[in-house]
């Protein structure tokens, strides 16, 4: 953020999402929900700081709410001020933090639930302050209008002169904050416009965007991710190990210790069913094996443990801005059972790969005592992993 090069104001966006979002659903604040990857605030956050007139960002959030604000924000650089209980006494806060921190010439008031934001409506509204105390998006209504008594059509409502109001509202911050100041807190305000209409300025209507829709219900959430979400495909991948088993050896499968008589010997911890999955997940990425990334022949994997592997794989796949979709895992032995250690074994592979539990499927079989695995010789697994990847990838 830096001022434009053609302004000395000093310009402030305060982003109002101090809201529980009850009606967008889920059991998290829309403004912490994600779209197309990225938390809804982080959106709006990014369109207004890569306006290159903004100074400052300062954000409205609920009580409580700013250890969640600041992981989804990462690094980006921004003053937290906690709101009220209405949205007109969280921005009359904001407002009041921006005086005390040294006040500014203009506050654009954006709604994080208005998350994606087209630069060129900031610069209609900077525009129109030039000549102007308030400045706010707004678009025509197109729909016939009537009014209605329960379920019965009324009359008609002329809407030449109706128009659907967005945010950011642009102001003179001097004039909204004495505004505020002054407003009757015994009546509510839906937005700032109408508080500053109040105390005796005129607001100026500049064209707004249909982008700016306001999230509130699930279905909107849902179109703005088909609208913004990265096209995406599917990778399937295929993976196969197997380590024979010897005796003073521990048996590590699916990342936990299963009590045996004997153990699988191999350069690591010789764990086949995770050395599986890694296979599976670096097929799908088209990536090599594990034997390419973590040689035999290479003294520090001695004895490790294979969860660094599959760690590993797992950041490969984040790397590649991917998605584990689903584990499919099949360990073939005689012995030990299986069955008493499958739950653990599914909890400690989503651990590592940081899913959900019900995207990790864990089954066994046997050979009907055929081949190396019938003779409790060894152990072998085979896996199969589904990932969603970006279509350019």
């Amino acid at each position: 953020m830096r001022r434009g090069m053609t302004s000395q104001r000093k310009i402030v966006a305060l982003i109002v999402a101090a809201g529980q979002g009850s009606r967008a659903g889920g059991d998290i604040p829309k403004q912490f929900r994600m779209v197309a990857g990225k938390a809804v605030l982080a959106h709006a956050y990014d369109a207004l700081a890569v306006h290159g007139g903004v100074d400052a960002i300062h954000i409205m959030l609920g009580d409580g709410q700013e250890d969640q604000a600041r992981a989804l924000l990462g690094d980006r650089v921004a003053t937290f001020v906690t709101g009220a209980d209405s949205r007109r006494g969280s921005v009359r806060a904001g407002l009041e933090a921006i005086a005390a921190a040294g006040g500014a010439d203009i506050v654009l008031i954006h709604d994080a639930a208005r998350p994606f934001l087209p630069g060129a409506v900031v610069g209609r509204l900077l525009a129109a302050l030039d000549d102007a105390t308030g400045a706010i998006p707004a678009l025509p209504v197109a729909d016939t209008l009537v009014r209605g008594d329960g379920a019965i059509m009324g009359d008609t409502v002329d809407r030449a002169a109706l128009h659907r109001v967005q945010t950011p509202q642009a102001f003179r911050f001097d004039a909204i904050l004495a505004a505020h100041r002054a407003w009757d807190d015994a009546r509510e305000a839906t937005d700032d416009a109408q508080i500053l209409r109040a105390w005796g300025h005129d607001v100026i209507l500049v064209q707004g965007d249909e982008r700016l829709e306001k999230l509130t219900y699930p279905q909107d959430f849902a179109r703005a991710e088909a609208a913004h979400a990265t096209p995406r495909h599917t990778r399937v991948g295929m993976g196969y190990d197997v380590h024979r088993l010897a005796p003073n050896e521990e048996l590590w499968l699916g990342g936990i210790l299963v009590p045996h008589d004997r153990g699988l010997a191999g350069h690591s911890d010789a764990d086949v069913a995770l050395h599986a999955i890694v296979d599976a997940m670096l097929g799908a990425l088209a990536a090599g094996d594990i034997g390419s990334h973590f040689p035999p022949s290479d003294p520090q994997w001695r004895g490790a443990a294979s969860d660094r592997f599959l760690a590993y794989a797992r950041d490969r796949v984040a790397a590649r801005d991917g998605i584990i979709d689903h584990i499919d895992l099949t360990i073939i032995c005689e012995a030990p059972k299986i069955g008493p250690h499958r739950d653990a074994m599914r909890a400690r592979i989503a651990e590592i790969l940081e899913v959900p539990i019900d995207r990790v499927s864990v089954k066994a079989t046997t050979t009907e005592r055929l081949g190396f695995a019938g003779r409790r010789e060894g152990i072998a697994a085979q896996a199969v992993a589904t990932l969603s990847l970006p279509a350019l990838s």
